[in-house]
């Protein structure tokens, strides 16, 4: 049983991994093309420190990797296919919408 929980555990620290506003936005700029960190920060609107440690989440979670050009650091998606999970993520919002809209008229 403890190699079925392990699966399990793996997977939640992933959805961890991504259970933050500025992680989601990240993600999605991501997906457009690689950014370095200053220009991520621009995006966020948040210090480089803090989108630093976002990165590093991220990262570690096997979800973006890093490439050293020089003094700059570039961060591309390293699975594509989280676009996949997100997609389903916006149905369930879109369906809870509509839910929610016909209990109230």
């Amino acid at each position: 049983m403890p190699s079925v929980m392990y699966k399990y555990e793996a997977r939640a620290n992933i959805i961890k991994a991504m259970a933050h506003p500025t992680r989601l936005l990240i993600i999605e700029k991501l997906v457009e093309r690689e950014h370095c960190v200053c220009e991520l920060t621009d995006f966020v609107g948040d210090d480089i420190s803090t989108v630093s440690k976002h990165l590093s989440v991220l990262k570690n979670a096997g979800i973006v990797t890093d490439d050293k050009r020089g003094t700059m650091v570039f961060y591309h998606l390293k699975v594509p296919c989280i676009l996949q999970f997100l997609g389903c993520i916006e149905k369930v919002i879109h369906d809870r919408a509509k839910e929610q809209l016909a209990s109230v008229g």
